[in-house]
């Protein structure tokens, strides 16, 4: 689909007139719903959805990242230098609760802490710390991780259901846009016949064929032709204005329909491709592969992870750590398991209660989405039958419609007939196109509401349009 076809159909609002040739262009519902996916603001925000889950990705990833740390401490009083302390440490953290480590440390001075105390070049060491219970298969920057992961497919999905979302609010504008053009379109037509029979009127009035009151009958029947002509004009203004709401320029710019600008006639021959459902089947439609459904779904697994999390909170609190030492950093065969400093930290609350309630609430939240998933997948596939049920009718309706505009055509043109050879009268003659004006207009307003159904199957099943 091209980008820019639209372009040399629009003006903008602000400042530039793209224009000012009046011949007719038909903007087509696919070159229009190209042009408010491309350039839509809502669209684009629409986007921002997922560049946010990928700095929140970004963020949790960063929770892995190695760190070099410095801790440099010295005091100088009475010029009497107390201590000087550095500690200069590299640390690798994993996946899992293993953190890699390496460290220098030089320290000197009068009164330094015995401990502290190092050899004149100072002290390396080399080791590894973990966490053995609590927080060795899941832990929480591990679960950040994966849950920022989740959220990014999820954003992905909620992406195409915004995207979705706007371009199924455009195309009903593009409806009531080419309804009321239509609409326009009757009145003028019979407009047109009203001016023709008033004049005839007229005329046989002086030549004495016709009494005067005709004429007044004919004239009140032009008058409210014009009248209703007028009336769809104000529809058709006002519903090209609330379709401009949808159309803007890459440069975040608003833009307006020239009034030479108009619909396509023939939407209904080309609205299934365009939707992209020409081939749609409710039998052969997998529900799983509902954006929706799939959203859901990763909301459902990141929360599996934070109960998991919660779950492993219970255990006891067991970290130990292993450095190897030595004063010559450069000599790796300098390292022996005579010289080392090793820990053990352990603790474990005696209720649990925090941590039992934290577990209880998480199930309790991952329950009550695996219930909605559910509901929402009976809903979807109820709400896509009942449109497709929907559809079917609207296609008798249109059928039997046709058959009663055609019917009425015919009246109309043998009344007509009869007029011209004095058999009837302008009463008859009116009241026949007047059924025939309403019958039109039902048709019109009974494919609109087709075209609204087949946008909200598009809607239902969160599909991306024809390019």
């Amino acid at each position: 689909m091209k980008k820019y076809i639209l372009i040399p159909f629009l003006i903008i609002t602000s400042t530039v007139v793209l224009g000012q040739d009046k011949v007719t262009s038909v903007m087509t519902l696919s070159e229009y719903l190209g042009y408010v996916k491309n350039f839509h603001p809502i669209v684009k925000q629409a986007n921002l959805v997922i560049n946010k889950s990928e700095a929140k990705l970004l963020k949790a990833r960063g929770a892995f990242d190695p760190k070099i740390e410095v801790d440099f401490d010295k005091k100088q009083f009475k010029d009497k230098k107390y201590f000087n302390k550095l500690n200069a440490a590299f640390k690798i953290p994993t996946y899992y609760g293993i953190e890699f480590k390496a460290n220098f440390e030089n320290n000197d001075g009068l009164y330094l802490n015995p401990e502290a105390t190092v050899p004149t070049d100072g002290l390396y060491s080399a080791g590894i710390s973990a966490s053995l219970l609590n927080g060795l298969l899941i832990n929480k920057r591990m679960a950040s991780l994966k849950q920022a992961k989740y959220f990014l497919n999820q954003a992905k999905e909620d992406q195409q259901i915004l995207v979705n979302e706007i371009l199924y609010k455009a195309s009903i504008s593009y409806f009531n846009w080419l309804k009321t053009y239509n609409e326009k379109r009757v009145y003028e037509k019979f407009l047109n016949n009203a001016e023709i029979r008033f004049k005839a009127t007229k005329r046989a009035f002086y030549e004495g064929e016709k009494p005067a009151i005709d004429t007044t009958e004919a004239k009140i029947n032009l008058n409210t032709r014009k009248l209703n002509v007028e009336k769809a004009r104000i529809k058709l203004v006002k519903s090209a204005l609330e379709l401009s709401n949808f159309l803007w320029l890459n440069n975040n710019t608003p833009v307006e329909l020239q009034d030479n600008i108009i619909p396509e006639i023939n939407t209904a021959t080309s609205i299934d491709a365009t939707f992209n459902i020409a081939l749609f089947n409710n039998a052969n439609f997998d529900l799983n592969k509902h954006p929706k459904i799939k959203s859901l779904e990763f909301k459902t697994k990141s929360l599996t992870i934070d109960k998991n999390l919660k779950l492993n909170n219970l255990l006891p609190k067991l970290d130990v750590q292993y450095n190897f030492l030595t004063q010559n950093g450069n000599q790796l065969n300098s390292i022996n398991t005579q010289n080392y400093k090793a820990g053990i930290n352990f603790k474990v609350p005696l209720f649990l209660r925090k941590e039992r309630g934290d577990l209880k609430l998480a199930k309790i939240k991952l329950k009550d989405q695996k219930f909605e998933n559910e509901v929402v997948k009976v809903t979807i596939k109820n709400k896509i039958n009942a449109i497709q049920q929907e559809l079917d009718s609207y296609i008798l309706q249109n059928e039997l419609t046709e058959n009663i505009v055609a019917d009425y055509t015919t009246l109309l043109k043998a009344e007509d007939r009869k007029f011209l050879l004095g058999e009837s009268s302008l009463f008859l003659v009116n009241y026949r196109e007047v059924k025939l004006i309403e019958n039109k207009l039902k048709a019109i307003d009974l494919e609109n509401s087709f075209f609204k159904t087949k946008a909200n199957l598009f809607k239902t099943i969160v599909i991306s349009i024809a390019e």
